[in-house]
């Protein structure tokens, strides 16, 4: 779980890095597809991983809009000031965790009822679907995304045989 939960982080940060170059037009620019455009997307990302981690803690959600957070400054702030909750829940994540209820209410009143290991793979995942989006995005702006591979990142080390 760690380990793909850092991967995101990591390719987070060169999503940061790859948005200094870009006009901030373009970073704000509404796009078909996704969470509006690039900016926004980044934003949403970090908005949904923080709001899940909290729920799944029974913590209030976050309540913020992407008005107050619309430059590349201001969403690294954010993910900087909200991350160490996120990261110090990962850490601690234990497969005793995996088949934790998460009781979740619906608009039609009923409630779903979904294992935390679950809810853990669902913020993964949310995140790489929204990087393949940028991936899009940044062809569209004339650069090379990202490159999204996980082979390279030093997220495992390899045990060497003797």
């Amino acid at each position: 779980m760690q380990i793909m939960f850092r991967y995101n982080w990591l390719v987070r940060e060169e999503w940061y890095r790859w948005c200094e170059d870009v006009p901030e037009e373009e970073l704000l620019r509404i796009r078909t597809g996704g969470v509006r455009g690039i900016l926004h997307t980044l934003f949403h990302i970090i908005d949904v991983e923080w709001s899940w981690i909290r729920s799944l803690q029974g913590k209030l959600d976050f309540q913020e809009s992407f008005e107050s957070y619309s430059s590349l400054e201001k969403v690294r702030n954010l993910d900087a000031a909200l991350r160490p909750e996120v990261q110090a829940f990962v850490h601690s994540w234990d497969v005793g965790m995996e088949t934790c209820p998460f009781y979740d209410p619906q608009p039609d009143g009923k409630v779903a009822v979904d294992a935390w290991g679950e809810v853990m793979r669902h913020i993964i995942a949310h995140e790489i679907h929204h990087i393949g989006q940028l991936s899009v995005w940044a062809r569209e702006v004339g650069k090379n995304p990202v490159s999204a591979n996980v082979i390279g990142k030093d997220l495992i080390k390899p045990q060497l045989l003797r």
